[in-house]
């Protein structure tokens, strides 16, 4: 038994934890060898911990019953999923697992929550002898490693899949519009979505009602601007940078009007849905996950993917003091409990999941980037259209390395579900969102506060 204390730094809607003191078991049965050898796991189970895919749930219950008789020829363990289907019920699940110092082995955890993971000291850093039993840190697209960890020395989480962000448009619209691509700017592409709202097809589909996505709009900009969000140990929320994201992001569907009232109430799904039909001429802020639907879809053949604009609003050009982002370092990265009895196994079990045959295998599947180098050189390859998005991957930042962070997140995301009843009604108060933002701001340095005092 090993006494380790744990601290879990995250909120998810009203849940904020500060530190947390835990006896947890740290042991590693099985025989694997660095030189990878597969470990002896009859009459073992490995519990894995996963995000729910509804959008694709057959094709994501094959893949499991695929994985785990994969996982069983290997090492004659047996896998036990468990999923959850959303932030809040991905951080409930691990700060029970964490203060109980039991269940699943192994988290697959979005990179924005790997910095609370890391801040929790409950999971494995990988030195060269946990790399080794993965396959090897080089297998990587080295991008992909950029929120590992907060460096090279102390790295939790092993890539698995990579989404960076870019738009889809549609190239027929396009066309009769006597539009070439997207702009690189926020104040171009807007034009471009003026012109082509029209009738009852609008410019942009975006969520405003999306769990995950709202945020990353603000954070694109504020960096744009110069603003990283998070300045050391000091929040930069309430500030003139993040007040002209926000009012951008909002206006597009208040002022502009170049966005389906609807999408007020929109999540993800829905407006991948309305591109698809042909009702919009562009998704914003989208992965290439969305390739398979598209490809299944009336668009099929009319529309392509481009760099999301990199040039903050009111700019025609990259301010001095800007980042030129355009995306966030995104996608999931596995994590193994310090608590596990099975971290050998599950060693066994990221290494299959991350070999080159099924990240091709997942890509297929999914939409999802291999984070295997072999992998994504052979889907690049494949498939000309994905250079938008690799590119995009090329123009990714990680978002700040704190425990704090999904604090943060959650923060900027309630101005925007503060927001909604304004926006349903076709307005928006900037003294209600210059309120919001200020609450944001003192929720955010609370939470970096509690982060440097548990540091």
């Amino acid at each position: 038994m090993n006494n380790s204390r744990t601290r879990l730094i995250g909120a998810v809607v009203l849940v904020s934890l500060g530190a947390l003191g835990v006896t947890g078991c740290g042991a590693d049965n099985g025989s694997s060898s660095a030189s990878g050898g597969a470990p002896n796991g009859q009459g073992k189970t490995l519990d894995v911990l996963v995000g729910a895919n509804t959008n694709k749930s057959d094709q994501f219950k094959a893949w499991q019953a695929h994985i785990a008789d994969a996982f069983k020829k290997q090492t004659g363990a047996d896998l036990k999923f468990e999923t959850f289907a959303s932030a809040n019920d991905e951080l409930s699940k691990i700060q029970t697992s964490v203060v109980a110092g039991q269940g699943p082995d192994v988290y697959a955890v979005g990179t924005t929550f790997t910095p609370t993971a890391y801040s929790t000291d409950a999971f494995v850093k990988f030195d060269s002898n946990m790399w080794n039993k993965v396959g090897g840190r080089d297998r990587f697209v080295p991008a992909t490693l950029g929120i590992s960890g907060p460096d090279t020395q102390n790295e939790v989480g092993v890539p698995f899949t990579s989404r960076p962000y870019v738009l889809a448009y549609n190239t027929e619209m396009f066309k009769k519009a006597g539009l070439d691509k997207p702009a690189n700017t926020w104040d171009g592409l807007l034009d471009q979505a003026k012109k082509l709202t029209t009738g009852s097809t609008y410019g942009f589909a975006t969520g405003y009602a999306d769990n995950y996505t709202p945020w990353k709009f603000a954070w694109a900009m504020a960096n744009q601007s110069g603003n990283p969000l998070v300045d050391g140990k000091t929040a930069r929320i309430d500030d003139p940078t993040v007040l002209q994201a926000y009012e951008t992001y909002f206006g597009w569907l208040t002022k502009d009007k170049v966005v389906n009232p609807a999408a007020v109430g929109w999540n993800d799904t829905q407006a991948a849905a309305d591109f698809a039909a042909g009702k919009s001429a562009m998704m914003l802020m989208t992965t290439a996950s969305t390739k398979v639907t598209f490809d299944a879809s009336a668009v099929k053949g009319k529309y392509a993917y481009a760099v999301m604009p990199t040039v903050p609003p009111g700019q025609t050009s990259a301010p001095s003091g800007g980042q030129p982002v355009s995306s966030i370092i995104s996608g999931d990265n596995l994590v193994i409990a310090k608590y596990s009895q099975n971290q050998d196994l599950a060693a066994a079990y990221i290494k299959l999941l991350t070999s080159e045959d099924e990240q091709v295998n997942y890509n297929k599947l999914f939409g999802d980037l291999p984070t295997n180098a072999a992998a994504a050189k052979k889907v690049q390859d494949a498939d000309p259209s994905l250079a938008p998005i690799i590119d995009s991957a090329s123009k990714s930042k990680t978002t700040p390395f704190t425990g704090a962070w999904g604090d943060i997140q959650l923060a900027m995301t309630n101005v925007v579900v503060q927001s909604r009843p304004d926006l349903g009604n076709g307005s928006f108060n900037e003294a209600n969102l210059k309120s919001a933002l200020a609450k944001a701001q003192k929720d955010s340095q609370a939470s970096l506060d509690r982060a440097s005092a548990n540091q």
